[in-house]
Parts: structure tokens; sequence; C-alpha cells
């Protein structure tokens, strides 16, 4: 197995001079060298083929012994040096210190095809920063990343990506729902790729400790390799830096808005300088539309991470962000101008983004109105998010709004409970079809044309935590086709995919309270 090993981070940023995982506060560096858990017996269930392709990876590699041995972490890669990274972040709005990679361990970077990748194991062993934890990972939770790092790539979701998922033949201690029932579980080893996973955290920890020769060693790396079009070593330049980071952040929120995607657990340690979407645990997509909607458990009581104040705590995020960078800024205005960037450029992208999934190519006076008047007639009844837009794109300008209730007949199906659309909820709808209907008949959009344009935006097939669970029990059996079907499925979010309509289908009722399907916790 033949992999072009370029490793960067490791090389050029300082390490820990101590080599033992005990667990301790590590100062003056960046990260820890760390060697992986060889598991008894690892088996490879699930090889994401295009990212297999990306690394420069054959068919042959991804069948030899020597891949399930490295990407397990049985074997470490000839020429490189495995570490684990230090950070700090802010967890549910709470300054946490240290955290850093408790159960991820960097394997290496790879250049392939003019591109550079970081190749990460989640799940494979101890390392300094794992606190009272294990490091490793359970077979739910990395079937869960697997298919959802997929599953947003091709929903044009930035993200990272996951190369395979491998059981590593050993049993973990896990409370799943953090009840006080702990119980044995399958061990899993997930491989992330992404450019790099350096984290809003890892700027953190450093101007939490004052350490600013470190703060600007990190700044200039990230820089030099990532945002090459900026000058390293300058005030201004750590200014245009955060400037960028927060127009990234920006798109990766509106695109989260746009497909329902509910993180869970949006710490400052879990978002990523390069606008990608880091770190999958107790994520969901939006069954009903309900903006209060959060999937984590830890989260039930405050909601901090529902679905609506995303775009909000992103924001909160990038202000943290600015605090640790202002020490080598010297100064708020850039970093305060990139905030108020922030917030106009979203409402305005944000704005744009829901007028597409409604059919509208552009934003003319009294749209915001329209749309925030779909927003409340969605939560009069349980609605889903994902059906309700995509079959939106079947309804005619010409549709007859004026009696009965027939002009609902191509959104019904998303509907949960069909029989409360009467009296003032079915006068609502009626409303906004009227006002919809008018506002369509000002464009001159065929609804062929229209149609095909809200099916480009507007997908058919998301990962409902439902059809994870429902892949995580068979192959907690040793059966891994589900995951295969799912995995082709998701490759493809936007066609109709006639064949695999079945999946096209609102949350069955069996899923609405099962562990799994509805609220998650943060355990692997």
């Amino acid at each position: 197995m033949r992999l072009n090993i370029d490793d960067r981070f490791n090389q050029q940023l300082p390490a820990d001079t101590a080599q033992t995982l005990s667990r301790r506060q590590v100062t003056g560096a960046a990260f820890s060298f760390v060697t992986p858990r060889v598991p008894s017996n690892p088996q490879v269930l699930h090889v994401a083929a295009d990212v297999a392709e990306m690394l420069g990876l054959a068919s042959a590699d991804l069948a030899s012994d020597e891949f399930r041995n490295v990407f397990s972490g049985g074997k470490v890669i000839e020429g490189t040096r495995p570490y684990a990274m230090c950070y700090g972040g802010h967890q549910f709005g709470s300054w946490a210190g240290q955290l850093g990679d408790g159960r991820a361990i960097n394997l290496g970077e790879v250049q392939h095809a003019g591109k550079h990748w970081t190749l990460q194991l989640k799940g494979a062993g101890e390392t300094p920063y794992s606190r009272t934890a294990d490091g490793l990972a359970v077979l739910r939770s990395s079937v869960r990343e697997h298919l959802c790092s997929e599953a947003m790539h091709h929903l044009g979701v930035p993200t990272t990506r996951s190369l395979c998922l491998l059981t590593t033949g050993d049993q973990v201690l896990r409370d799943a729902m953090y009840d006080g029932n702990p119980e044995m579980e399958t061990g899993a080893v997930v491989c992330r790729v992404a450019p790099s996973f350096i984290r809003f955290g890892n700027f953190e920890i450093f101007a939490s400790r004052n350490d600013l020769t470190l703060l600007r060693e990190l700044a200039d790396y990230t820089i030099r390799h990532f945002y090459p079009a900026i000058e390293t070593g300058t005030k201004s330049g750590y200014g245009d830096f955060f400037h960028a980071v927060c127009q990234r952040t920006l798109t990766m929120m509106v695109h989260w808005q746009r497909v329902g995607f509910v993180h869970g657990v949006m710490n400052t340690d879990n978002m990523s300088i390069h606008g990608d979407t880091i770190d999958y645990g107790p994520y969901g997509w939006l069954e009903g539309y309900d903006p209060d909607w959060t999937p984590n458990t830890t989260d039930r009581t405050h909601r901090r991470y529902q679905f609506g104040n995303q775009p909000q705590i992103a924001l909160w995020n990038l202000v943290q962000l600015a605090n640790a960078l202002y020490p080598i800024v010297g100064e708020a205005s850039p970093l305060e101008s990139a905030l108020q960037q922030y917030q106009h450029d979203f409402n305005r992208e944000f704005t744009r983004m829901q007028a597409n999934k409604i059919g509208l190519s552009e934003v003319i006076e009294g749209d915001e109105d329209l749309l925030d008047q779909l927003d409340a007639v969605l939560q009069l009844t349980e609605t889903d998010m994902t059906i309700f837009f995509r079959l939106l794109g079947n309804v005619k300008k010409s549709v007859d709004v004026a009696n009965g209730n027939e002009f609902l007949g191509p959104v019904r199906d998303a509907f949960y409970a069909a029989d409360q659309l009467t009296g003032e909820v079915l006068e609502s709808w009626r409303d906004w079809f009227v006002n919809y209907l008018s506002r369509l008949n000002k464009d001159s959009e065929t609804d062929q044309t229209r149609r095909e344009q809200m099916n480009r935006v507007n997908p058919k097939y998301v990962l409902r935590n439902y059809m994870a669970q429902m892949a995580i029990d068979a192959a907690d059996q040793g059966d891994a086709t589900l995951i295969q079907e799912l995995y082709e499925l998701l490759r493809d979010p936007y066609s109709e995919q006639p064949e695999r309509k079945k999946w096209f289908a609102k949350r069955p009722e069996w899923a609405r309270h099962k562990v799994g399907c509805s609220m998650l916790s943060c355990s692997s």
C-alpha cells in the first residue's frame, strides 16, 4: 500500500517533550506523539471508494492486510509519527480548559493530486488528553460518523470525510444514555480525512495560557498552508485570517440550515478553521419541522444547540476565536468588523437560501414576510422538513386554493397527522398558499424549470437517525449490507432514485422514542 506521506503539522510545530500517555496538562506544545492501540481482530466493514481514490489508494490496497492493520491502528505507516493535538474549548458556553484529542490520533498527512490531507483515526486508544476515558469508540457512533461524513459531502455541505469503518474485535464499556446502565459494546475505528483538524480551540488554549509565541506559530502555520493568499506574520494578516474563517463558517451554517442538519454539540473545540463540519456525535436531521429541536440528551434542558440557534452559536464561537486572536492582532476593530460582516452576510445569504428552497430565483420586497409566514405554518402541525420542501416543487402555479383542502395534495405526504389539517390550521395553510402562488406567478419560470431548480437545493434523501440505527443494528450482527445500501443512496441525495424510494418516507412511529432514533448522547 502506497501513500505519498507529507507530514507538516508534527514537523513544523513544537511537540510535547514527554513521551508517556499519562494524563497531564501539556504546555509549550501543539501536540503529543502517541502510538495507536493494537486491536485484537480488526475487520473492515466499509470503505468509501471515492475517498480512497482521493488519497491515491487503489482497489488492491483496500483489500490488503496492510490497509486493515494501518487503519485499525495496528500498524504505523512507515516514515510517520502519529500524534494527538492539544487544544481547549468552550463547552456549552463555559471555558473547559485543556481538552485535546482524547480519542483521536492523527496517523499522518498525505499529498495526492495537488491536494493535502490529514488522516485521523477516531477510537484508536488513549492519549495524554483522554482524561478519565479510554480513547476508544464503539460501533454505533462510528457507523453514524462514517455515513454522515459522506452524506454531508454529497449534500454539498462542507465537511470532513471518512475513508473507512472497521471493527476492532474488542468490547468497549459504554453508558449510552448516561443513565447509570453501562454495557459492553462492539469496538470500532473510523478514519477521518480533512485538510487539517485545527479547531478554534487550538488557538484558545494558547491564548488562555498567554503563550503568544505558540499562538503566533500556529496562526502562521495555518495561514501559510491553508490560507496562502493571506500575509503571514503580520497583525493585518491575522485579522484577514479571522475574516476568512468567519466567511467559511457562515457558508457552513447556511448549508446546515438548508438541509435541516442539527450538529448537537457546537462547542468551540468542535469548530474547524476550514469551515468544515467536524465531530459527528449526537447529530440529527429535523423530522418534524421544529426550530427548537436538539438531538443531544445533554442539551435537553437548555437547548443551547437547537436547530434554530445554530447560526447565532456559530457567531458566539467566532467571538471566542476573536478573543483568542486578539493578543496577536493587537486591536479589536478588524475582529469586530469581521463579526459584523458575518451577521450582515448571513442574513442576506440565509434569506437567499430560503427563497431558493421555495423556488424563488431572486429575493424581492415581501419575500421575507412570505418566508416568515411559512416558518410559522410549518409548526402548526408536525411536518417533515425534508419531504415538505422536496414535494413543494410539485405544486403548480395554476392550483386552485379557494375551496376544500385539495391544494395541499402535492405536499400531503409531509404531514405526520394529516387529519389535523382542518379549521384554523387549514386556513393558515390556505393563506400561505395564496401568497405563495401569487409570488410564483410574478416570475416567468415554468413549473418544470422551477421544480428542477428546487430539486437541486432540496434533497430527497438524508441520513435520518432511524436509518442509521437500522444500519448499526445490522452491523452489530455482522451484516454490513445496509451500510453499503445507505452509502450508495446518500451519494446521490438530490436524484429521484425510484428503486430506493422506500427511504423517502417520514420517520416510522416505532422510531419516535427509540434510543438512537430520537435523542442521543455524546457517548462513543
